[in-house]
């Protein structure tokens, strides 16, 4: 027991102790402020007011602002905000009625700057009331009873009791359009009282963001602009030429720039630049552009660049009106390409006509580099133009094969890998503006297989050069044949190595060389060279021996081939004496043949008859040769008529007397007009599509046709001719009746057929 009562004492102690160490908190209600009745608000107000007035009255250097503060907050607190809005409603109302008194009786000259001075000086003064007395009930009175902040009452009142006063707004409005029209007219105006009073404008409002501005001032100052240039621009462009025009027109869109960034609001901006570009440029564009003795017609014919890009530069602001521009420039492109034409059909010289075609090429370049900005419409409309009258002659494709020929055989000569390298890339852009790429082919082989078979080229490289680049136009089929002739004299070099090598070493080389001819054979593949048609000649007995050892070679070592010579592409050097002249004749093989005829006849003449039955030469060709043989220059044979013309009749005989400075004489072929029979100029010399390429492109034609029904099954009508049209236009651009009629010929052979519901519709037929 004891223990446990010592122990309750000592419990009992502690707790005592611990009680009387700890300190007692207290938490007090809050003791409310006294009220403020209205007697005492009203007071306070009458001290605002007075605090107010002299700030309007610029006497506010002894005012605390603090004080000021504390004592509108206190109206607030305590439930008298509506005393303190309505009380400085009230008075800013009641200044600003004074202000529109002494406003409205400026005269006319100081309105303006009158209104401007009193919306600075209550702008500036309604701050200071807002910030030094009104801040804590726009932030609190205000949203809870869902008013306009005192700032925004402030601006109200200024438009009713001074902007909307009929004294002074109609009378501001004409002063400052007035002051616009000035401006216009090149005399200087203050600039900042005209921003002072937008401004003003902008922020009183309205109805609306902006109303008060839009409807009193831009609206008015938008229809006085158009007026003003409307007038401003038809007078103006009746008097002055085009080029003054668009200066003219450049200086008054930067004057409108400028005013813009001086006093007019951005939104004012795109409405006004939109009216100024619609009268100065949309409005007259086209007249600027036909206009005589200064238009663009007259720009591009006396090289007058500069001038094209300023009305470049001035219509690219009105996007739409670049297309009269572009337009005008593609027709007269099309002008001067017709008038190129017309002159090429008085002069007949290919190779002039398409250097004046890359002449107006490279002159039309640099007016779209420089004068357009090197824009791709403008480049896509000068080619469409090019286009237009390079293929509106079908003997175009022609012309640039002949103009392609002088380039290979003199053109490039001297000239180093770069330059010749540029004049084939130029004419290479002349190939692309031509539709008939074909019919360029065409042409293109026939010269070419005479370059490579005559060794007139300047440079293989440049030949394979020029390949290389319509193979890269056009793809791998269009230039597998013009690969394969390369690929022939390449073979036919080493073919007549092997044979020249086996003759030299075997027991023929002293019959051979007793023959007295020695041969050089080009081997071409059929399908690759341009096909002749003409029968071969009557050799001389020597050649014919000559040709038969080859041949017996050729075919001992390319089993299963036949060769058939063509004779009427050869080339032959013989050994003439001429009363102890001694020469060396280069004449073709025909010739040739013609000339054997009279070895060892002396003056003995034969007919023309006997000739053409001995020789087997064609009469045409006959008749070519043998004029060749017989002009001033090269008068080998003697013809019995008069004349350049041979008579059926006719009679030849050598020229014994004939004699040349020169050794080794070449005797050149005249052209096929020269001769009674002539075609002008070299298959398609009537203007038409050779008769060849015309049966290429049927079987191009019906290949593609049965192609694409292959792949589709069945395809309407204008599909299928839209879907040859693709494929076929990197060669020549099909007519529409053309694979009409090739369509007929399938049907009638069985490989498509007509729907039986819909006509218009075919179906392959496997």
């Amino acid at each position: 027991m004891s223990s446990a009562s010592s122990f309750g004492g000592r419990g009992s102690s502690n707790v005592g102790s611990s009680s009387s160490a700890k300190k007692k908190f207290v938490i007090k209600p809050y003791r409310s402020a006294p009220q403020v009745d209205r007697a005492s608000a009203l007071e306070t107000w009458s001290n605002l007011r007075r605090a107010i007035e002299e700030i309007y009255n610029q006497d506010a250097s002894l005012l605390s602002f603090e004080e000021l503060y504390r004592s509108a907050y206190n109206l607030v607190l305590h439930k008298h905000g509506e005393v303190l809005y309505t009380g400085v409603q009230s008075c800013v109302e009641s200044h600003l009625t004074g202000v529109g008194e002494t406003v409205s009786k400026s005269p006319d000259a100081s309105v303006m700057k009158n209104v401007s001075a009193a919306w600075e000086d209550h702008d500036l003064k309604m701050t200071m009331v807002r910030d030094s007395i009104c801040m804590y009930m726009d932030r609190t009175y205000v949203k809870q009873q869902k008013k306009k902040p005192i700032h925004e009452v402030g601006l109200q009142a200024f438009r009713e009791k001074i902007w909307e006063r009929k004294d002074i707004r109609g009378r501001v409005e004409r002063v400052l359009l007035g002051e616009v029209a000035r401006e216009r007219e090149g005399e200087l105006v203050e600039k900042d009282i005209i921003r002072s009073v937008l401004v003003m404008l902008i922020k009183i409002g309205g109805e609306g963001e902006g109303g008060v501005y839009e409807r009193d001032f831009e609206k008015m100052f938008l229809e006085g602009t158009k007026e003003f240039y409307r007038r401003e621009s038809q007078e103006y462009l009746t008097k002055n030429s085009a080029p003054d025009y668009v200066r003219k027109a450049e200086e008054r869109l930067l004057h409108e720039r400028n005013r813009i960034a001086n006093y007019l609001h951005l939104t004012t901006g795109p409405k006004l630049m939109g009216i100024v570009e619609n009268e100065l440029i949309t409005t007259h564009a086209r007249a600027l552009v036909e206009m005589d003795n200064s238009g663009v017609v007259t720009m591009l014919e006396n090289d007058k660049v500069t001038e094209l890009m300023n009305m470049y530069n001035l219509f690219k602001l009105v996007p739409s009106t670049v297309d009269i521009l572009r337009d005008a420039v593609c027709d007269h492109v099309k002008r001067k390409g017709k008038q190129l034409v017309q002159d090429q059909e008085r002069v007949k010289d290919p190779v002039k006509f398409v250097r004046g075609v890359l002449e107006m090429r490279d002159r039309y370049d640099q007016v779209v580099e420089k004068a357009f900005d090197g824009e791709k419409k403008a480049g896509k409309k000068v080619k469409e133009a090019f286009e237009h009258f390079i293929n509106a002659d079908s003997r175009s494709a022609n012309y640039l094969a002949v103009y392609v020929d002088e380039l290979m055989r003199s053109g490039l000569k001297g000239c180093g890998e770069q330059e010749a390298d540029e004049r084939l890339d130029k004419a290479v852009t002349i190939f692309r503006y031509l539709q008939d790429k074909d019919v360029f082919e065409s042409f293109y082989k026939t010269s070419l297989a005479k370059r490579l078979l005559g060794g007139k080229s300047v440079s293989d490289e440049c030949e394979k050069s020029m390949v290389a680049k319509l193979k890269a136009e056009c793809g791998y089929q269009y230039t597998s044949k013009l690969e394969g002739m390369f690929n022939d004299m390449r073979i036919s070099k080493d073919t007549m190595k092997g044979y020249k090598d086996e003759v030299r070493g075997g027991k023929s080389t002293g019959e051979v060389e007793g023959d007295g001819v020695e041969i050089d054979v080009d081997v071409l593949t059929t399908g690759y060279w341009p096909s002749q048609g003409d029968p071969q000649c009557h050799l001389p007995e020597p050649v014919t021996n000559a040709i038969g050892k080859f041949e017996q070679y050729y075919l001992k070592t390319h089993s299963g081939r036949k060769l058939a010579w063509q004779t009427s592409l050869g080339t032959a050097e013989i050994k003439a004496c001429f009363e102890g002249r001694r020469h060396e004749l280069i004449v073709s093989t025909y010739q040739m043949c013609i000339l054997a005829l009279f070895d060892g006849r002396g003056e003995k003449p034969l007919a023309l008859a006997e000739i053409k039955q001995i020789s087997g030469i064609p009469d045409n060709e006959l008749r070519r040769h043998l004029i060749s043989l017989c002009t001033p220059k090269h008068k080998i044979l003697k013809k019995a008529s008069k004349g350049k013309a041979i008579s059926d009749d006719d009679s030849f005989t050598v020229n014994s007397g004939f004699t040349s400075k020169l050794k080794r004489v070449k005797v050149p072929l005249v052209s096929m007009k020269e001769t009674a029979k002539g075609s002008g100029g070299g298959g398609g010399g009537n203007g038409g599509v050779p008769k060849a390429v015309e049966e290429d492109r049927r079987h191009l034609l019906e290949a593609a046709i049965v192609r694409i029904m292959k792949a589709r099954k069945t395809l309407k009508h204008n599909d299928l001719i839209a879907e040859v049209s693709r494929q076929l236009t990197a060669r020549f651009v099909p007519d529409p009746q053309s694979v009409k009629k090739r369509i007929e010929s399938l049907i009638e052979r069985e490989y498509l057929e007509r729907s039986q519901d819909d006509r218009k519709v075919y179906s392959y037929l496997a």
